[in-house]
């Protein structure tokens, strides 16, 4: 089976002249696969994200997601594929405070008609399958759904990133230290939740952490400092919109 995710000698800079941040000659994601990512703030894991993502270009090298090769893909093409096959839970969340949960949930069906599709195939109703995903990650309660996202706590609010990446069964499940905000018993509870979801909806996880006590749970661990051949540091900063 092909992998889902593989690179191959990535190499990638801040600026053209700069040193680079990311020097990676082979890394490959096998689909269903739980990969945790380890390494300290600053050793290029938001970064090797973005690039996942196709939020960044490489300098050099091939980038493959699902057989895509996003180092070809212009602007445009990469954020429609981020949309339709990616879904990516971020260290902030990044709720929309406006909206409200079911909403902040359906997002992602608003910008891609493919995952739009894949969500009205399990549920009657892109609301319908908020709820769902809602109910799988304990998120259910009466009267819940109607608090605005900025009133809920910290580990309800990741619940709703977290079920807003599910919507619509993307291939590949991006998370950027979403626990990171959370007590270790619930770090566990949340992640149980997850892996549950992604295996029924047969989503990769690539997991990010700076916690090297998770990645037990996890089927891989990829160590980013061993991984990059470069010793250069870098702000590890990747702006992402929803």
């Amino acid at each position: 089976m092909n992998p889902i995710v593989a690179l191959h000698q990535l190499r990638f800079r801040w600026r053209a002249q700069g040193p680079d941040i990311l020097a990676i000659d082979a890394l490959e994601v096998a689909a269903g696969e739980r990969l945790f990512v380890e390494g300290s703030s600053g050793s290029g894991k938001s970064t090797l994200l973005g690039l996942l993502a196709g939020v960044n270009q490489p300098q050099q090298g091939r980038i493959e997601v699902l057989g895509q090769r996003l180092d070809q893909l212009g602007s445009a093409a990469r954020d429609r594929f981020r949309a339709d096959h990616i879904g990516y839970i971020f260290q902030l969340f990044n709720l929309i405070p406006y909206l409200g949960i079911i909403d902040n949930v359906t997002l992602p069906a608003r910008f891609s008609h493919r995952r739009r599709k894949r969500a009205l195939a399990r549920s009657t109703s892109l609301a319908a399958e908020a709820k769902r995903l809602l109910g799988h990650l304990d998120l259910d309660q009466p009267g819940l759904l109607q608090q605005p996202v900025n009133e809920l706590s910290i580990g309800q609010q990741q619940r709703v990133a977290a079920a807003r990446a599910l919507l619509g069964a993307p291939e590949l499940l991006i998370a950027d230290e979403p626990t990171s905000s959370l007590d270790a018993d619930r770090r566990r509870a949340f992640l149980e939740l997850l892996f549950a979801e992604c295996a029924e909806m047969g989503s990769t996880l690539i997991f990010v952490s700076h916690d090297a006590s998770l990645e037990g749970l996890f089927d891989r661990t990829l160590r980013l400092p061993a991984l990059n051949r470069t010793a250069a540091a870098t702000t590890d900063q990747v702006p992402l919109a929803p």
